[in-house]
């Protein structure tokens, strides 16, 4: 008997169709179940379709994101479901793959896939994705693996993924490690596992996180009016190993110190660690020295995605950075 799949669809290019009186892409209504019942499928699984929505995933916020977390979680939940396959927009897609993969507790795959061309467009890719997912979804191989992404044929983890190019299909890469595996054919492989995942017991989440970036001559006034616009967490895209400049160290220390809000350091450059390392005033040592918490590797917005998923759990700055170093599963 072959083992069962669920295919939750939720929109993006994957599910959309060239509007003939504009030549734009579009949504199509009743699209996502074509989507779910790709030729081959039915000899590598017995599936299922949930749609779950079929919008374009710019339209995707953290409540969506919790909404097709507890979805997952309770397809997974059911004895006879060896995993799911998920289909989205590619623009927003390594956030929902990250936040699953912080929220879903259970050992069974997550797969999420996407396309970067129309179904009605010549060489579309998202039926092929689609197939590739569901055969990594059954694999033996791909349990205790945590929620990854695969398209073109190549298989990510989600803390690592991004999208790297706007109109390729072999956009997904992870930067600085690679891929997990490869779907040859009919014959799912993988290179390595990853190991620094944590998943924790969510109730709740945090969405009023700011993402900003510092730039030459930022004088810090962007990051001062978060409190007052309701945010109540920023992740800071910094230079480097994470520093700053003089003005933004003292509106950051400002923030942690006067309104206790969670300060997190990540860095424009797309491989490495941010680390204190340099001494002078904006430098990383002196933000870890106000207390500053360093993402270590993880891209801005994954950080932010943890930290929405964090503050749900705490609001305490050292509890925070504690869980934010966490390296294995099991908070």
């Amino acid at each position: 008997m072959k083992q069962r799949v669920v295919i939750v669809t939720t929109g993006g290019t994957i599910a959309m169709i060239t509007d003939p009186a504009t030549g734009a892409s579009v949504p199509a209504q009743g699209l996502n179940k074509h989507v779910a019942d790709v030729d081959g499928l039915k000899d590598v699984a017995c599936t299922e379709h949930y749609e779950f929505s079929n919008i374009p995933s710019p339209y995707i916020n953290p409540e969506t994101m919790w909404a097709l977390s507890k979805v997952v979680q309770k397809l997974l939940d059911r004895e006879e479901v060896c995993g799911v396959v998920i289909t989205h927009g590619t623009d927003t897609l390594e956030e929902t793959a990250y936040f699953l993969d912080l929220t879903v507790r259970s050992e069974k795959p997550i797969i999420c896939t996407a396309a970067m061309r129309n179904i009605d467009e010549m060489g579309t890719d998202g039926p092929r994705n689609v197939l590739s997912s569901v055969r990594v979804a059954v694999s033996p191989l791909a349990i205790g693996m945590g929620t990854m992404v695969c398209l073109n044929d190549e298989i990510h983890a989600a803390r690592e993924v991004t999208k790297t190019y706007t109109s390729n299909v072999a956009t997904f890469d992870s930067p600085g490690h690679g891929p997990l595996g490869i779907v040859d054919e009919d014959t799912v492989i993988f290179f390595r596992k990853p190991l620094l995942r944590a998943v924790f017991n969510v109730e709740k989440i945090e969405s009023r996180i700011a993402l900003v970036k510092t730039f030459t001559g930022d004088d810090g006034s962007i990051l001062r009016i978060l409190p007052d616009l309701g945010f109540k967490g920023v992740v800071l895209e910094t230079f480097g190993r994470g520093n700053v400049p003089v003005e933004v160290y003292h509106v950051v220390k400002y923030l942690i110190e006067e309104k206790g809000v969670p300060v997190i350091i990540t860095s424009r450059c797309f491989k490495g660690r941010v680390l204190g390392v340099y001494g002078y005033v904006g430098g990383g040592k002196s933000l870890a020295d106000i207390g500053a918490i360093f993402a270590q590797e993880l891209s801005p917005i994954k950080a932010r995605i943890k930290l929405i998923v964090l503050m749900g759990i705490t609001k305490e700055i050292s509890e925070i950075e504690r869980l934010f170093k966490l390296p294995l599963k099991g908070a």
